[in-house]
């Protein structure tokens, strides 16, 4: 097994959540991550991008996504890209 490359999108629940509080939250509980900014989408609704590195696993990209899920004021998160790592 290796180490995979992963983006993601990460979707607040509303326009009113306090980017900086769940970004400093999603450090605290998720590890691996290399990066972090936040990215505007429209009518005041702002996104997490994240890049970080995980272990390369069966369904790891499920796993990723679940992991985002127990954040309170996530609505959800997607896999943009994941890519094995050499």
């Amino acid at each position: 097994m290796g180490e995979v490359a992963v983006i993601l999108k990460v979707m607040p629940e509303s326009p009113d959540v306090d980017m900086e509080k769940l970004q400093a939250e999603i450090r605290e509980k998720i590890p691996g991550i290399q990066d972090m900014r936040v990215e505007p989408i429209g009518f005041g609704l702002s996104a997490i991008k994240i890049a970080m590195i995980t272990e390369d696993e069966e369904g790891s990209g499920d796993k990723i996504e679940s992991l985002f899920a127990g954040i309170a004021g996530i609505d959800r998160a997607e896999i943009e890209s994941l890519n094995r790592m050499l």
